[in-house]
Order: C-alpha cells, then sequence, then structure tokens
C-alpha cells in the first residue's frame, strides 16, 4: 500500500514509525513531515492545510490511503475531499470533526446521546459570560467554542482568572475566531485521562489509554501546553475500565452521529475526568492526541496500517487491537519559553546518542534541519518515549536518553510518571 501521513509532529512521527512496520507498506509519504520522519518516509513540502494539493498529490502518487495527524486538516474537510477523489482517509468528514472544532456540537452530542459531562452553557457576548462567571463563581472552566491549538481552555481557580479568559477569548480575541464564542462549564475534580478508539461509522475497537500531563511546570505548575508527557497504562483506569469507557463516552456518541447522518470514522479520543462518581467527559478530540500517540503506539501489538484500513472499510466488528503489557513513559523536550515565545535556531546534539539507549525512542516534532544540522524549530522539540516492564522501568529509559539530548534552550519537565508511580504504591 502507498500510504501518505499529513502533518509534522511527534504524533506524525510516531504514525510514520509504526506504519513503517507493516508488511503492507509499499511506499510511505509525509506532508509536510519533519526531520524524523523523513528517516522513514519520502517527505512532502505541501502544508497540512493545503487541501487541494493534498489531493493532487495523493492522485499523482496514487495513494492507497490518507492518515491525518492534527485536527485541522479535518475540521477543514480533508477527508471529504479525499473520497470525492477516490481515496481512502482514516479520518472524519468535516461535519463529524464538529467533535473537536466545537465544543457547542460536542456537548449537544452529549446531551442528545446520555454521555456523561459537565453542565455547560454557551455565550456569544462577553458581557453575559461574566455576568454568569459572576453569579457562578469559581473554580470553573473557559473555553473558546472553536479550535485554538491547544490554548482555548482556562481551568480558572479564581473568579479573576475567568473573568480575565472571557475577556482574553472575547474582547481582546486572543484566539482569533476560535475564541468569538466560548463555553463554561463546571469545574470537575479528578484525574484526567486520554482515551483511544478507532471507529468505522458503526464499530468500535479500543487502541488504549494514557495520562497526559498538560501543565508546563513540574508538579503541575505553570500554564497549560500542549503536552510536556504522558504515562501508559493510566493509574486507575485499568484495561477493563478503558473498555467499559468505550461503551459509555464512544458507542453512544457513535450512534448519534451515525443518527444525524454524519457517521464518525478515525480515530476518536475522549478526554475524561475520573471524579468520585465515575468517569465524565471533558472533551472530544477527533484524531491522536500528542504525546499520547507517541506514549501509545510503542505499546501496540497489532498492524496499525491494518486497523487503519478495516476503520476505513468499515471492518472493525470483527476486529481486535492488541495492546502489549508493557508501560511507557514519554518526556516532550521544549523550547525555553514555551508555551509563549521561545527562541528558534539552536543545534541539537547527542540525537544519536538517546536513539541508542536500550529500550528508548525519540520523536522530531519542532525541528528542521539547516546546513546539515538538526535545529530546534518549534515550542515542543522532541519527545522520548521510553519502554520498560513497569513504569519505574520506562521512566529511566526515557530520562537516561533525554540527558543526552542538549541544546541551547532545552526544557522539560523532571516528574513525568512520578504521579502514577505514587498512587501505585498506595494502592
Amino acid at each position: 500500500m502507498r500510504v501518505l501521513i499529513v502533518g509534522n509532529g511527534g504524533r506524525e512521527h510516531a504514525l510514520a514509525w509504526a506504519i513503517a512496520a507493516s508488511p503492507l507498506l509499499t511506499n510511505l509519504y509525509a506532508a509536510p513531515g519533519n526531520p524524523g520522519t523523513a528517516t522513514l518516509a519520502r517527505n512532502v513540502a505541501i502544508g497540512a492545510l493545503d487541501v487541494p494539493a493534498l489531493v493532487e498529490f495523493a492522485r499523482s502518487e496514487k495513494i492507497d490511503l490518507v492518515v491525518p495527524g492534527p485536527e485541522a486538516p479535518l475540521v477543514a474537510g480533508l477527508s471529504d475531499a479525499m473520497a470525492a477523489a477516490g481515496i481512502k482517509c482514516c479520518g472524519p468528514t468535516a461535519s463529524a470533526a464538529r467533535l473537536e472544532g466545537s465544543k457547542t456540537f460536542a456537548h449537544e452530542i452529549c446531551d442528545a446521546a446520555g454521555i456523561p459531562t459537565a453542565s455547560w452553557e454557551r455565550f456569544d457576548e462577553a458581557d453575559a459570560a461574566l455576568d454568569f462567571v459572576t453569579r457562578r463563581g469559581a473554580p470553573i472552566v473557559v473555553k473558546a467554542d472553536g479550535l485554538a491549538a491547544g490554548k482555548g481552555v482556562v481551568v480558572a481557580m479564581t473568579e479573576a482568572d475567568a473573568t480575565a479568559a472571557v475577556r482574553a477569548a472575547m474582547r481582546d480575541r486572543t484566539l482569533g475566531d476560535a475564541g468569538a464564542s466560548v463555553v463554561i462549564e463546571e469545574f470537575l475534580q479528578g484525574d484526567e485521562v486520554s482515551l483511544f478508539a478507532l471507529c468505522d461509522g458503526t464499530d468500535a475497537v479500543l487502541i488504549g489509554a494514557a495520562q497526559d500531563h498538560k501543565r508546563v511546570g513540574d508538579g503541575d505548575t505553570g500554564p497549560n501546553t500542549g503536552g510536556m508527557g504522558a504515562v501508559c497504562p493510566p493509574s486507575g483506569f485499568d484495561l477493563a475500565a478503558q473498555q467499559a469507557a468505550v461503551d459509555v463516552f464512544i458507542r453512544p456518541a457513535l450512534a448519534e452521529m451515525a443518527r444525524r447522518e454524519m457517521p464518525f470514522r478515525g480515530v476518536l479520543f475522549a478526554g475524561l475526568m475520573l471524579t468520585e462518581s465515575g468517569p465524565r467527559l471533558i472533551e472530544y478530540n477527533v484524531r491522536f492526541g500528542d504525546p499520547e500517540a507517541q506514549t501509545l503506539l510503542p505499546r501496540l501489538r497489532t498492524d496499525l496500517l491494518a486497523a487503519l484500513l478495516a476503520a476505513c472499510d468499515g471492518e472493525l466488528g470483527q476486529f481486535a487491537i492488541e495492546q502489549s503489557d508493557l508501560a511507557t513513559v514519554s518526556v516532550v523536550l521544549a523550547a525555553r519559553g514555551y508555551p509563549g515565545e521561545f527562541v528558534r535556531g539552536a543545534p541539537i546534539g547527542g540525537l544519536q546518542a538517546a536513539a541508542a539507549v536500550p529500550h528508548a525512542a525519540v520523536f522530531h516534532a519542532g525541528t528542521d534541519i539547516r546546513d546539515g544540522v538538526v535545529v530546534a524549530n518549534g515550542g515542543r522539540v522532541l519527545t522520548v518515549c521510553g519502554t520498560g516492564a513497569d513504569l519505574t522501568a520506562a521512566r529511566a529509559a526515557a530520562y537516561r536518553a533525554v540527558d543526552v539530548i542538549q541544546w541551547d534552550g532545552k526544557m522539560f519537565r523532571t516528574d513525568i510518571g512520578l504521579r502514577a508511580l505514587a498512587r501505585e504504591r498506595a494502592a
């Protein structure tokens, strides 16, 4: 099979790594890709949002399957355009991708399908949103209704933080059109986990679950980011709990989407809060997470390409995805200043030595090659994944590799996995 991966982050490098192992693969391409995907695929200089150019390339190269990484091309209609060209794409249509593209739409689906989630209100005017915050108080959660590249959610522990978030999104338009409307939700207390299922419009198959670390600093301090690391399996959310969650949060959503004549195909990612009264949905995403993909994919024993093809062909009813018993810990290496302003262009050393560390893998994200040298060229630059018989071993492998990678401005959390280990020991 000839496969095209769309995107240029760590998630896309991990997808290329997993797909490259499939015996079904003949040619692999990445658009636009990064220096990591270039070691496994042919990088193509087409942006992930340039849907017409992606379709033209897929036609000219006789691509059999398109695998989208990020959400934005899906919301922009990548799957629709590929379908019109007769090319398989393992991702939802633009209408189905509204599960991530609109917080309001996702809540409407949950309400119609009886999926447990936070109480919520939508606001199109800043004054009404500010009045609601005053009446409800804090803690409270303010979310931009549209896509905001992982920066549209503020968990406000004080009323001042909540009003500042509303003003920034709706008046200052710091998030652009994504923040023109906001959804304000009940604050949910508990541990957050990420659940992933592969869907074919009717059936769903569990891929696995991971626990992300969103805050930029050790001890879950500082602002939210796109993710600073992840562990798998998550503490307190075993395989039986994951299978049960698919029945509660995935299959009812699929049924409601099908009822609305917008069947969902592709990876559905349910962000869950494990509250004292049981799991509740925080949000849906319509693709693999990042860095969750880098943490989940090394545990798969099933051919990922075969699974993606089965989802496209509506053949998941008899399909199962097998996970290994190994633990994985991923650590994101970011540029100093992330998630704010950061410096680009610093040469990165130690990549070959890190790749040689036993039970460790390095996935590129915000990197580039200049004059033959790999340089930092983004906020989240690399993800290092360690694998082991348990979380302690996986964490040790990851941080051994982290220690040998060096550049001016390298920043990372030193406590990825410690919270999960503490809970395991307490249990």
